[in-house]
């Protein structure tokens, strides 16, 4: 019998638009009385923090201070109190290309870690966070894992610091689809290194920093409070997929798309189309799981204890989604991405916004 963590076969897509689209039962606006997106005001609910923003990837907090990172640009920001930004550094090396370049950012004790596709392959680095918010600056580089499989798309690039203190990191099959099957090769996988770089004792396989694979392009980790590493990844016309990640586990790709009930491989917890989704950055707040969809333009709310209760927030109403992070204050902060090649770039660039949460 398959493993199995799914509680439904597939997400059918939520009628209703607006700010939460379950909630508002309000109708969907014509397509040509809506301003084009990342120009309006932001809808009721949000709040703009920064804007004109260039395909900003991933959004991290040193204490309480937001980074941000630009895709092309390789510079890390930070967000001034005043909502201004100013250019901590640039990470050195960076060729951006297609979906490459500078993509996640984490923070841990003081240590600024990057994901980011350089000299032809995706390296994890970290450098020390030097001085005080709105003097920050960034130390030397120390190369962590390099030789990451890198492509014009499936890169991965997601990291977060887990409740145990390691370096989780996805990575995407780079446009080899075997290499997600193959524990010899970084692609397709998450990954798990302790924070100098070094492969865990305890990690699944023996000397390896795999922590699961089968994996097509995964863009989200986050934690539950209890510590289920949850996952989302792209499809590749079929199904995108939310996963509960387990050492070891085996998500199926190219093998699978979606649910495949197949013996020793791991269905998602919830599959969407493509069309509705396109799931990159999420966050969990409160036992449901916020995710940034970028060609399905909506942040989907997913709570845990009862998936098929999914709600949608920002529907059509700021255009792509990267990134969604929970902030210090318990605020709940979206990344937005027009700006990334296949978005209708807005004139001021993209925007982190603060969304409330009806109900939250």
């Amino acid at each position: 019998m398959a493993t199995s963590r799914r509680l439904l076969l597939s997400a059918v897509p939520l009628a209703a638009v607006g700010l939460l689209s379950a909630c508002t039962g309000s109708p969907r606006s014509a397509p040509s009385a809506r301003p084009e997106p990342g120009t309006e005001a932001p809808p009721a609910g949000t709040a703009t923090l920064t804007s004109g923003l260039q395909a900003p990837w991933s959004i991290a907090f040193h204490g309480e201070t937001a980074l941000l990172s630009e895709r092309d640009t390789a510079r890390v920001l930070e967000l001034t109190a005043d909502g201004a930004t100013r250019e901590v550094g640039v990470i050195e090396g960076v060729t951006p290309g297609g979906e490459g370049g500078l993509l996640g950012l984490a923070v841990h004790e003081g240590v600024l870690f990057s994901y980011a596709t350089i000299a032809g392959a995706n390296r994890i680095e970290h450098r020390a966070l030097r001085g005080e918010p709105g003097q920050l600056a960034l130390g030397a580089p120390e190369v962590l894992l390099d030789g990451i499989p890198s492509a014009a798309n499936h890169n991965g690039g997601r990291l977060t610091i887990g409740p145990d203190g390691m370096l989780f990191a996805t990575t995407g099959d780079a446009g080899d689809r075997p290499a997600a099957q193959d524990l010899g090769s970084l692609a397709g996988k998450i990954l798990r290194l302790t924070p100098d770089g070094t492969v865990p004792a305890d990690n699944p396989f023996p000397g390896s920093p795999v922590f699961s694979y089968g994996h097509r392009n995964p863009q989200g980790l986050a934690w539950t409070a209890d510590g289920q590493l949850v996952a989302s990844e792209f499809g590749q016309n079929t199904w995108d997929e939310l996963n509960l990640i387990e050492p070891g586990g085996n998500y199926g790709w190219p093998d699978v798309e979606g649910i495949g009930a197949q013996e020793g491989l791991t269905d998602p917890l919830l599959q969407w189309s493509p069309a509705e989704a396109s799931p990159s950055g999420i966050a969990i707040r409160d036992g449901t799981v916020f995710i940034a969809c970028l060609r399905g333009q909506r942040l989907r709310a997913v709570p845990l204890a009862d998936p098929p209760a999914q709600t949608e927030l920002l529907v059509g109403e700021v255009g792509r989604l990267r990134d969604v992070v929970s902030a210090p204050d318990g605020s709940l902060w979206a990344l937005t991405n027009t700006t990334d090649g296949r978005g209708d770039p807005a004139p001021d660039g993209d925007r982190v916004l603060r969304v409330e949460v009806p109900g939250g």
